[in-house]
């Protein structure tokens, strides 16, 4: 009798076929984007942090976060055509999903969404923007909101990008 993955298939990289070839490259350039998209909406954030603004109203911060991302991921799939750029919105959606999940789970309190009910919670959180709920010290946009926005507006930018182009490697 066998126990454990005595059955599973462990050759070098090297020895990999084309399918499994093209699945290591899209999941490489998936996390590449990933980067890339993250740290241009970081860079746009510190920008907005360096001209030191008494407020910037967090409408400013949503729509900063969607479109400078969206200009990245077009440049992006201009200089590096790849599909895997354009699913990053999915990142986006599980990271946003996964922060709501754990405010859903927070005990309200003074000073924190008291008497909230579930749909409360989320929209003070993380789509409101003129109240907050008082959850994730007041900061559920910046946890969650934007990065998911920018990785959904970095999504759009590479699938605007790849219209017409050619995808050497991901077409075989």
């Amino acid at each position: 009798m066998h126990f454990g993955v005595s059955g599973m298939n462990s050759r070098p990289v090297e020895a990999l076929g084309p399918n499994e070839t093209r699945v290591l490259y899209q999941a490489m350039w998936f996390f590449v984007h990933l980067g890339v998209c993250l740290v241009v909406w970081g860079m746009a954030l510190l920008a907005i942090t360096l001209f030191h603004p008494a407020y910037v109203p967090p409408l400013v911060t949503l729509l900063v976060s969607l479109l400078v991302p969206l200009l990245a991921g077009f440049v992006a799939a201009k200089i590096h055509p790849s599909e895997s750029a354009t699913l990053l919105w999915m990142m986006g959606l599980i990271w946003w999903m996964v922060w709501g999940l754990h405010v859903l789970d927070m005990p309200t309190g003074p000073l924190a969404c008291y008497h909230c009910g579930p749909t409360d919670k989320l929209w003070l959180t993380f789509l409101s923007l003129n109240a907050d709920s008082g959850l994730l010290d007041g900061q559920g946009r910046f946890i969650a909101t934007w990065p998911a926005v920018a990785m959904i507006g970095y999504s759009i930018g590479a699938k605007l990008g790849l219209r017409n182009a050619d995808i050497p490697f991901e077409n075989n």
